[in-house]
């Protein structure tokens, strides 16, 4: 189909929106429906075929980009389309967001183009959960004068937002949006709408791309058995019984486009997309994960020590050697370390100095950022459990040098600083219960996404990479209680790292990601995070991986050949050629 002229387009869309004048949901919901069965009238004369188009110019959007696992995904779709659309010209490739965060730069490429949409953030940073929380943790009952004051006001942001990127759109003639998680997680409900609205009445090409939704871990009131445990995502059923509110809501997460196509990261996810809600399955796909050659690089001895030093700078401010503040005075100041997070390492007690580089340093990286559903609690119960192991602890007493760093990588979303608040509380409780002369070698390190330091240069330092970051690892820890994919055990297994991780929900997605059903040769191996207490057998197999790394050699290079076998750059290629042939 040839394509249409956007600008004409953009402005018959803005006079329909700005001549609609909703008063409530069902109001809002009669307009997607209009918008549907009359689809806009497109430029016949126009003879460059589709794919020709999508060269014209390519956007990714999403509600903001730093370092998180959507960002990352989102800079490998960028790359693979680069390589096989682009090729050698310059790609025109677009980041449209409501923030770019400094961490953004070591995942976007400098010559992708970005485009900040001021109030299409989402969670805490829409109006500071103002509307997020009126819409999903208060009550809205049906017909109130609430209801329809927030419907209202939702157009008005949705309209607000589609004049802004529509007009983006057309001066930059893209033909293509690909919406990252903003279509199957509401963050931002005017953003959810205004992404149907622009890309119908613009007639755009659509390859949503969802990570998780809404769903998954959530459910209604009226749904849950006695006793049944409340899901993380619970909130979004809160109105659940305003019926006119949840039909709108359903009908857009996601949005089911003449010509879009749903891309998911699991199939679970596209099971429920067909079997629930109708979708069609020549509609619906999985887009596997891929993994850069660099993972797969060989790091020696003194490559490790030289990616630890680095971060060292990094954790201390700029030094090799980082002297950490005490846990609970970082507890006291926290309202002002979430406001300018910055990279520290927390220790029991004042006075400390920790150097990472050692051979007697045991680390433990969870690369996620701070939330609850990552559990990382658990690992400060681990540690614990570890220390109160007679091996362990012996090892740990007859050698003064012993260290134990956990290291949490992310940052700490804004509206999650209460589960910061008890990853630190878990510390400072084990700090309390053990003698000081084991206490003062526990740091716990928060690096918030940073990887490189002003003083990297003058000091002949280079940068870090995600690569890298593994590479700090004795072992990945990984207790999550939900994910849509779980990342981090591809990506430590393509670094040969060992991984303690759970069997988080739903099981189906975890089986899929280390292949349970597959060959023995291509499945992921792993130690499995218990979920009630440590037994001994368990912590016998941690110890000797903490402890006698070479040991677990073999399993560490079986898992590297599994994921580049199933996970490599050029299944990405081949998966996103054959989406958007499903598109065009």
């Amino acid at each position: 189909m040839p394509h249409s002229n956007k600008a004409g387009l953009y402005k018959q869309m803005m006079d329909k929106l700005e001549k609609s004048d909703p008063q409530n949901w069902k109001d809002i919901d009669q307009i997607l429906d209009q918008i549907k069965k009359s689809p806009v009238t497109v430029d016949a004369s126009a003879t460059t075929s589709p794919a020709e188009d999508m060269k014209n110019g390519i956007a990714f959007i999403t509600f903001d980009y730093g370092i998180d696992g959507v960002s990352i995904e989102i800079s490998k779709y960028a790359m693979s389309l680069q390589n096989f659309i682009f090729k050698n010209s310059g790609a025109k490739i677009h980041f449209i967001g409501g923030d770019f965060y400094p961490q953004a730069d070591t995942v976007l490429k400098p010559e992708w183009k970005r485009y900040k949409l001021s109030g299409s953030n989402g969670w805490g940073k829409w109006e500071n959960a103002f509307w997020y929380n009126q819409l999903f943790n208060e009550d809205m009952p049906q017909n109130s004068k609430q209801s329809n004051d927030l419907a209202k006001e939702i157009w008005k942001q949705a309209v607000s937002l589609s004049r802004r990127l529509g007009k983006y759109l057309a001066e930059n003639n893209i033909q293509l949006l690909i919406p990252v998680n903003i279509c199957s997680n509401p963050g931002n409900l005017a953003l959810g709408l205004c992404i149907p609205l622009v890309t119908e009445l613009m007639d755009m090409y659509v390859l949503n791309s969802n990570h998780d939704y809404y769903w998954e871990g959530g459910k209604p009131a009226s749904e849950k058995t006695p006793g049944e445990m409340p899901g993380p995502r619970d909130h979004f059923f809160r109105n659940y019984e305003n019926r006119e509110f949840f039909s709108f809501f359903e009908k857009l997460y996601p949005w089911d486009g003449a010509k879009w196509v749903q891309t998911n990261i699991n199939k679970l996810q596209s099971d429920k997309l067909i079997e629930k809600y109708n979708f069609g399955a020549d509609k619906v796909f999985e887009l596997a994960t891929s993994i850069g050659n660099d993972f797969f690089t060989d790091y020696s001895k003194e490559d490790v020590k030289s990616v630890r030093l680095r971060m060292a700078h990094i954790l201390s401010d700029g030094h090799p050697v980082i002297h950490p503040q005490p846990v609970k005075k970082h507890l006291k100041n926290l309202k002002h370390w979430m406001a300018n997070q910055k990279p520290l390492v927390c220790a029991c007690s004042e006075n400390q100095v920790l150097d990472p580089t050692t051979e007697d340093t045991i680390y433990l990286l969870q690369p996620t950022r701070v939330i609850g559903r990552k559990r990382i609690k658990m690992d400060i119960q681990l540690i614990d459990a570890l220390l109160h192991h007679e091996s362990f602890r012996k090892e740990f007493d007859n050698n003064p040098n012993k260290q134990i760093i956990l290291h949490i990588t992310g940052p700490v979303p804004i509206e999650h600083q209460h589960d910061l608040e008890t990853v630190l509380n878990a510390f400072v409780d084990l700090c309390e219960k053990l003698p000081g002369s084991v206490s003062t070698r526990l740091f716990l390190a928060f690096s918030v996404g940073t990887e490189e330091h002003r003083v990297f240069p003058e000091k002949g330092l280079k940068r870090l990479y995600i690569h890298d970051i593994y590479q700090l690892a004795t072992a990945i820890v990984f207790p999550s209680e939900t994910e849509g994919r779980g990342l981090p055990i591809v990506e430590s297994s393509a670094g040969g790292i060992p991984i303690i991780c759970s069997r988080y929900f739903p099981f189906e997605v975890f089986d899929g990601v280390v292949g349970k059903t597959l060959p023995e040769e291509i499945q992921i191996k792993y130690t499995l995070f218990p979920e009630d207490g440590f037994p001994d057998d368990f912590l016998d197999k941690v110890i000797e991986l903490l402890l006698y790394p070479e040991k677990n050699k073999t399993i560490n290079e079986h898992n590297r050949k599994a994921v580049k076998n199933r996970y490599s750059e050029a299944v990405m290629d081949a998966n996103l050629q054959e989406l958007l042939g499903s598109v065009i």
